[in-house]
């Protein structure tokens, strides 16, 4: 999967063996689940808050909407 770097939430994660920074929709489904395992409420709202505003952001900006 190439990453797209959309949404500016980083991680830092290890791929094949090296340290590097990856946004969160750039992370496989199970290490989007370690690093949301144990955050507290307010945090996962903001996690998803930021999240929407990113997908409402590309939508504005290519007039995109999803039938």
């Amino acid at each position: 999967m190439e990453p797209r770097n959309l949404s500016g939430i980083y991680f830092r994660t290890q791929i094949d063996n090296k340290w590097t920074n990856r946004v969160f929709e750039d992370l496989t489904e199970q290490q989007q689940d370690k690093y949301m395992d144990g955050r507290s409420i307010e945090w996962l709202k903001s996690l998803a808050k930021q999240l929407a505003k990113t997908i409402r952001e590309i939508g504005d900006q290519f007039d995109i909407a999803k039938e």
